[in-house]
This record gives structure tokens, sequence and C-alpha cells, in this order.
């Protein structure tokens, strides 16, 4: 009798008992899931955006852990082929040569767009100056000096430009954001296409080189009468004004979501490829300096898991998020590029 009012009472605590064991089993098997580390480097031209994307997707999924560095285009190119990195960024994407040395394969996603803007620093010019093709592939060229300049008076009527010397800020590593705009002066200019070219890397005709987009508004925050070439968002971010810039149909544009959105819908990506460029849009809307972004990956990775990983990342980067790229000033993938996109990132495999 004592025997089973013992069972009894015990089977009283059984559910629980058994609750317990398996909310203890649901711990031990989430303490148990391995932290997968994704390394990744390359494009600063992104970076802002890829540095809110990895946090906001390590909050949802701990478990993975991102890590990108801002080094610029040629060197993640460069690590992807060493064999250094999980991933690369690249502002143009990766040439059949270079893709002909990664021996895993690569895969190119645009990830997001946006625009190579010209920041200066003229504190007191308080509206948007205007640049003409022919003032600005002028001061690239460095025959243009000062920002009395007649050719730049010439589209700024009424306002005040101060005597002031012109102090040129380029990229002095090996940039996709550099490769964008020399081939937009290449296609607008034969004297700057003849003499200088396009390219990650080129000699410059005039002025100082920083290190990546972050030095180059660095350098223009400090020095006045500076006038550089950075991604919109590091010129929105530190308060530097950009100039409107003339397009192909004669039109001054500023750089907005609209008018970057404007150009991209003239830009056909190939499915075997996802890489293409337009060095001088039509559309009389457009601002003329736009670009994808690539993230480069490998075709066959050797840890089953992290591939998997990767290909959840990328997935999510171009859906939910796309929102970010809007909130910070780049331009959403349209849905047509995103099925691309997807399509090819199930070709990431082990």
């Amino acid at each position: 009798m004592f025997a089973q009012l013992q069972f009894k009472r015990w089977a009283c605590f059984l559910p629980l008992i058994a609750v317990s064991l398996s909310i203890a089993s649901c711990t031990a098997d989430s303490r148990s899931t391995k932290t997968v580390s994704l390394i990744g480097a390359g494009a600063s031209f992104p970076a802002p955006l890829y540095q809110r994307w990895i946090a906001d997707y390590n909050q949802r999924n701990p478990n993975v852990e991102i890590n990108y560095q801002s080094l610029g285009s040629s060197v993640g190119v460069q690590q992807l082929i060493d064999g250094t990195v999980d991933f690369a960024a690249s502002d143009i994407g990766i040439t059949r040569e270079q893709a002909a040395k990664v021996k895993r394969g690569v895969i190119a996603l645009p990830m997001t767009a946006g625009s190579v803007v010209l920041a200066y620093n003229l504190p007191e010019i308080t509206t948007v100056l205007k640049l003409s093709r022919q003032a600005y592939t002028g001061i690239f060229l460095g025959k243009i000096t000062n920002w009395n300049d007649p050719q730049i008076a010439l589209t700024n009527r009424g306002v005040k430009l101060p005597n002031l010397a012109i102090k040129v800020v380029h990229r002095s590593d090996g940039s996709g954001t550099t490769s964008v705009l020399t081939q937009h002066l290449s296609a607008i200019n034969p004297e700057w296409k003849s003499k200088v070219g396009a390219g990650r890397y080129i000699q410059w005709p005039a002025g100082i080189g920083a290190k990546g987009n972050e030095g180059v508004t660095a350098q223009i925050q400090q020095i006045p009468g500076a006038i550089g070439y950075v991604e919109y968002v590091y010129a929105t971010n530190n308060k530097l004004p950009v100039a409107a810039l003339e397009n192909k149909s004669g039109n001054y544009i500023i750089p907005t979501l609209e008018s970057v959105a404007q150009t991209l819908e003239a830009v056909k990506l190939p499915n075997n490829s996802l890489i293409a460029f337009i060095a001088d849009p039509k559309n009389a809307n457009s601002y003329p300096i736009v670009t994808y972004t690539w993230l480069l990956t490998y075709k066959q990775y050797q840890n089953s898991v992290k591939a998997q990983a990767l290909k959840n990342f990328v997935n999510w980067a171009v859906t939910e998020g796309q929102i970010s790229s809007k909130e910070l000033g780049y331009i959403p993938l349209s849905k047509k590029v995103v099925v691309q996109v997807q399509s090819a990132a199930k070709n990431i495999d082990k």
C-alpha cells in the first residue's frame, strides 16, 4: 500500500520531469550548435552596408559570425585568389583572367548598387555646385586648378566662387571605385582616355592619394578647397556637399535614389556572369556615375557548413537586407536582379 502511494506521488511529477528533461535537451542542443565563422575582405564602397547587414544577421543567427575587412576591391580579389578568405567584395566584379586563377571557381553576386559622387570642401558655397563634364574632367586632369575658373563659373552663375586652389583627393590603393570613375571619364573625354585611361590603379595627373573611401573622405574634410570621389553614403554620413554633374543629355543631376535608379534601369546583367556596367547612361534624368557592387564567393567550399551559411546570408541580404540598403543610401536590387542572385547562389556548394 505504501509503495502504491509512493508511486502515485512520483507519478504526479512525471509530466513535470518530462518537460524539464525536454527543456534541458533543447538547451543542450542549443549550446552544442557550432559557431560558423566566415571571413571576407574587399571593397570599401559597400562596407557601411555590409557591416550593418552583418550586425543585423548575427542578432538573428548568433551562431553565424561574419568578419568583413574594408581593404579595397583589389585586395579582396587577390585574397580570394589566394584562398585566405571565405568571400570577397568588389565594385567591378572580377575579370576572366582573375577568375581563372581561383582554383575552386568563383560566383559574382550583385548585392546592392550606389553612386560615385564628387564631394568637396567649400563651406562658403551654400548652393549645390554644378560641374560640367568639361569642368570635372579638367579638374582631375589637373588643367583646372582654381575654384573661380571660368569653366566652373559658367555653370554656377550668381555663385561667388572663391579664389582658392583646387586640391584633388584620389585613391592610393587598388580600387573598384576608381575603376568606376575612370571608366566614366574615359567614356566622356578622349584626352583622359588616351593619356590616363581606366582601371583600379592609374597614374593620377594631379592630387594626393588616400586609402579607401574612408581615407578620401577624411582628406576632403580636412583640406579647404578639396574635391574627391567617394561612394554617396560616405559623403552624406560626413555631411559633405556633393556636386550636381552634367549627364549625357546635358542635364545637371544630383545623386539621389531616384536618379541612380534611372541609371540602373539601363544595366542588363547577363545570367552567365551577373556583371555589367554603364559608363555613360543616356537617360535624361540619370545620374552619370553608378555601379553595382558584387560579393564574390567560391563555387566549391571544403566545408559544407560554411557553404550553407554563406548561401543563407546571401539570400537574407538580397531580401530582408535590402531594407537597410535604402535606409543607408544605397540602391535596393530590383525584383528581377534578386531572382538572378538567388538562382546563381544555388551553385555555391561543397
